[in-house]
């Protein structure tokens, strides 16, 4: 995958323990039924800064190797955005085996606006934890070229940081 342009807008995503250990929850029930699970980070601008403020689970399909948000979800997903004003700050979920993106992870974001943020978690997240979470992950980033970049694992903390 070719490496991110130096560029490209960066926001960094603050994310707290709490918020990864309801997200693993939602990616281990997920992971009994051998079923990928995408959660969404969702949160509000302070500065160069995204705060995330809620993990939502929306409604899905979703199997071994794919995952979709119907319409009708995607609608309240919208709703409750507008309503609370906050926006999709990055977009997690789980995959079987390695961490990469794949074509229906190309097809199926929610998000794809240039900077967005898509991670995915290997093996359905089960050995992951609140610590292991950014070492475990890969992160991908929207670029210009309407593309999923791979962000170089070193680069991560310059994207996502975990608070307590």
């Amino acid at each position: 995958m070719e490496r991110l342009a130096s560029h490209e807008p960066m926001s960094l995503i603050k994310l707290k323990h709490d918020q990864i250990d309801v997200s693993l929850a939602h990616f281990r029930r997920a992971a009994r039924r051998r079923s990928e699970c995408v959660v969404l980070f969702l949160g509000r601008r302070v500065g160069a800064t995204i705060e995330v403020v809620d993990v939502v689970r929306p409604q899905q399909e979703a199997g071994l190797d794919f995952f979709h948000i119907p319409p009708q979800a995607m609608r309240r997903l919208f709703n409750k955005l507008r309503k609370n004003r906050l926006m999709v700050a990055a977009q997690a979920h789980t995959h079987p085996a390695r961490a990469f993106h794949s074509e229906a992870d190309d097809h199926w974001a929610i998000i794809r606006h240039h900077g967005a943020l898509s991670i995915v978690l290997p093996y359905f997240a089960k050995a992951t934890t609140c610590d292991s979470f950014v070492s475990d992950i890969a992160l991908f980033k929207y670029s210009e070229a309407n593309q999923w970049e791979e962000v170089p694992p070193k680069q991560i903390p310059l994207h996502l940081e975990v608070i307590r």
